[in-house]
């Protein structure tokens, strides 16, 4: 490309297909397609506003993909004639601005070495280059089309929608398959997604016939419903033999391509419509369809093949918008046809041209206040060209005839949209149905969008869409756990851990619940934990409330009948004010165990062992003076007894207060070191928050519960000594069953107590105070209301005299 101060074109060079062209070479209307869009370009822009004073010029080479033509275009450009002199520029037209090229990317990278000696800005609009953009390393080379690479992401998107985490890969060894390989593969593991398998076909080998059976039992043998594929070779019988082997297998094909053209040409539609595409999205320009209507077959160049092109654009088959009005003898040329046509690269060719001249408009006129007129003369712009006009191809940024923003970004592109379709294979016909797109400098959760209503997946699946998993989804209340030995997307599901759940499909690790919450049923949400505790509305504390309540009455009853026959022997000879205070504690003992029955507060928690202990300690000092009383009124019926002067009723007072006393200052001790407080366990029972008391000194209540065993086995120890006295006048053998059992009750309660937890606990403990104050009560006084209530002929002087 070539801007001249004169007001007419450059001479068009455009040397003819016949002359210097390989042997065996083709007509490709893709190529002249090109070749119409760059010359449209140019023309629109040498008509319009926007280079005023200045005309663009062109040469165009074909290369006829020969890499000894593509050398010799270079040359014949730098000299700028159609010879090639080498370090020499001839200067037939005007100054060279830049190359517009659509090698292949190996092609490509040699010109770009050659010509960035010369600083020349470099346009590639190849939609195959795959190589990676090296910005150091190629520093003038733009690209129109973005990298095939660039496509990666895109998958990668696809793959997520659709949840499809076990694929294989496919492609052909030509280009830069292994970068193009690494980088998918990368980005799909990141992505959680595994790849089964990559295969890199040989295209020359793959012409014989057991390497084409060979890669039919390669795709069955693997269990991956889902293959990525893309090829370089542009040569369609070859993709259309490895593409039926996609189709035919049943399995979803993602093919990376530029045309579904090759597609048609197979002839076959019995396969199965399990095959999307990544195809750029293909704009046409308006003045560029009016130009090939109008284009003055002068601007051919002298080939055969072109000149039939020409005419058969009159052909009934061509759209509309292209076809041509021709007389009937220039519509002599039946070997072409307009079907399919997509008008190869002239949009982003459109644009490449564009970007060139607002480039060099801003640089020209960047210096100016008036941006209207340039009055440099050929000198200046020699310059200015061409070194200089990278920082501004750079930097350009415009607006296209399509009301697009055109601009490069920092790797030298320019933003491109894809299309991603489905072909429909019908009885008679191929349907490539768009079902949605992928930009990728689009905003997230913009750049990629798929139409679910547009899928058209075949009947034949089970499943719409088909699922391709190494394993099947772990669901909610399951985790996952990896295979020894297999990729990260073979694994088994096992069920979350206690107190874990899992809220979503294939999680990794469950979470745990927060220490208030538990999970349900299926370990798929955090539910609040139970509140446990003793209630009085629940069985168990209803139970153990009447029981207590009954044995409060039943102590009270024989209070009463105590008092009523206050005045018998039976009553007094057992020292009836003991047997009162005795008694009254029992009754507050039944009543202090509603206590531990309820929601526990600080109040209850303060009061439950301390109130516990004293009363019991009362009861037991009571039972100990009795027992002490029984042995010294025997003792002082012996002549000479020194123990009369301790039958004094203070004696046995002073046992009661001094052993309770001492319980008293214990619990005080307890109180004001470590008191009990109200606390919430929710590491005790799975699934529930255990209301208890904490003790706040498991010492102190030990000590409490120490000291009424300690009074306990004095009692008992004293009353066994005590019970061969004689039977009328003594309770000690009634005093050591009652100890006895009193004993039994507690030493099996403290390994019960010990292996329970929350209100079960309480219950041991309530079951213990009632079991062991009716032990005394019963094994005491029954028998003494029994003599009292039914053998009343016992309770006299004489009787207990003659005993």
């Amino acid at each position: 490309m070539a801007p001249s101060q004169r007001s007419e074109n450059t001479k068009l060079n455009v040397p003819p297909e016949d002359a210097g062209s390989p042997a065996g070479s083709y007509f490709k209307s893709d190529n002249y397609y090109n070749f119409l869009a760059f010359v449209s370009a140019v023309e629109e822009i040498n008509n319009s506003e926007l280079l005023p004073n200045l005309t663009l010029g062109y040469l165009l080479y074909d290369s006829y993909d020969n890499p000894l033509m593509e050398f010799r275009a270079a040359v014949n450009l730098f000299s700028q004639t159609d010879k090639s002199y080498i370090n020499y520029n001839c200067k037939t037209s005007g100054t060279l601005t830049a190359v517009i090229e659509g090698l292949p990317a190996e092609g490509s990278k040699q010109i770009s070495n050659m010509i960035s000696i010369y600083h020349y800005p470099q346009i590639n609009y190849n939609f195959k280059n795959a190589f990676n953009r090296d910005v150091d390393k190629f520093p003038y080379l733009y690209w129109i089309m973005p990298s095939i690479l660039n496509i990666a992401n895109g998958i990668v998107k696809l793959l997520k929608h659709f949840n499809w985490t076990w694929v294989g890969i496919i492609v052909s060894d030509e280009g830069n398959s292994p970068r193009f390989i690494q980088i998918l593969k990368e980005k799909i593991e990141q992505k959680g997604a595994c790849i089964e398998f990559v295969e890199i076909i040989n295209i020359f080998q793959f012409f014989t016939y057991e390497r084409f059976v060979k890669m039919n039992e390669t795709i069955h043998k693997y269990s991956t419903n889902v293959i990525i594929t893309h090829f370089y070779t542009e040569d369609a019988w070859v993709v259309i033999k490895i593409k039926h082997i996609l189709l035919l297998s049943g399995k979803v094909c993602i093919l990376i391509t530029d045309s579904d053209a090759n597609m048609s040409q197979s002839g076959v539609f019995s396969f199965k419509n399990n095959t999307l595409l990544f195809t750029r999205i293909k704009k046409n320009i308006p003045s560029f369809l009016k130009f090939i209507r109008e284009v003055n077959p002068i601007m051919f160049p002298d080939s055969r093949n072109i000149k039939a092109w020409w005419n058969g654009l009159c052909n009934h088959q061509c759209p509309q918008s292209i076809k041509k009005s021709c007389s009937k003898d220039k519509n002599t040329y039946d070997g072409f046809s307009c079907v399919n046509i997509q008008f190869s690269n002239s949009y982003t060719i459109y644009n490449a041209v564009y970007a060139l001249a607002h480039a060099l408009k801003d640089m020209l006129f960047s210096g100016y206040g008036n941006t209207s007129k340039w009055n440099g003369d050929r000198q200046r712009l020699s310059d200015y060209l061409p070194w200089k006009l990278h920082r501004y191809l750079r930097n350009v940024h415009f607006k296209n005839v399509l009301g697009e923003q055109i601009s490069f970004d920092e790797n030298g592109d320019l933003p491109i949209e894809y299309h991603i379709s489905n072909l429909i294979f019908l009885p008679n016909e191929l349907r490539n149905i768009i079902i949605g797109s992928y930009k990728p400098y689009a905003p997230p959760g913009e750049d990629f969008i798929i139409n679910e209503k547009e899928k058209g997946w075949k009947a034949t699946f089970i499943q719409a869409p088909p699922q391709s998993r190494c394993s099947q989804s772990c669901a909610s209340g399951y985790r996952k756990l990896p295979i020894e030995r297999k990729p990260v997307c073979c694994y088994d599901c096992i069920p979350c851990p206690a107190g874990e759940i899992s809220n979503q499909t294939d999680m990794a690790n469950c979470i745990r619940c927060p220490e208030d919450q538990w999970p349900n049923e299926k370990r798929d949400v955090c539910v609040s934990k139970i509140i446990s505790f003793l209630s009085h509305e629940e069985t168990l504390g209803i139970i153990l409330t009447l029981i207590s309540i009954l044995f409060f009455f039943i102590t009270a009853v024989i209070l009463g009948i105590f008092i009523k026959y206050q005045d018998t022997p039976i009553v007094k000879s057992n020292n009836r004010n003991l047997s009162y205070i005795l008694l009254g504690s029992l009754m507050l003992c039944f009543l202090c165990s509603l206590i531990f029955i309820g929601r526990p507060n600080e109040v209850t928690c303060v009061l439950r062992q301390t109130a516990f202990g004293i009363i019991f300690s009362i009861s037991l000092s009571s039972v100990l003076a009795k027992t002490i009383t029984v042995i010294m009124a025997f003792q002082t019926t012996k002549p000479g007894s020194k123990l009369r002067k301790w039958m004094d009723p203070r004696v046995s007072y002073s046992i009661v207060l001094s052993c309770s006393l001492f319980q008293v200052i214990l619990c005080l001790v307890w109180l004001s070191t470590a008191s009990p407080f109200p606390h919430h366990n929710i590491h005790s029972e799975i699934g529930k928050i255990l209301i208890e008391c904490n003790e706040g000194s498991v010492i102190a209540l030990y000590c409490v519960l120490g000291y009424l065993g300690f009074l306990a086995g004095i009692s008992f120890i004293v009353a066994f000594l005590a019970k061969n006295l004689p039977d009328s006048f003594n309770e000690a053998k009634h005093i050591t069953f009652s100890m006895l059992m009193f004993c039994s009750v507690w030493v099996s309660f403290i390994p019960t107590y010990l292996s329970t937890r929350g209100k079960y606990m309480v219950a041991v403990e309530v079951f213990a105070i009632l079991a062991s104050g009716s032990g005394i009560l019963g094994c005491i006084f029954i028998p003494k209301c029994y003599i009292i209530l039914l053998k009343p002929d016992r309770n006299n002087r004489n009787y207990i005299t003659k005993k």
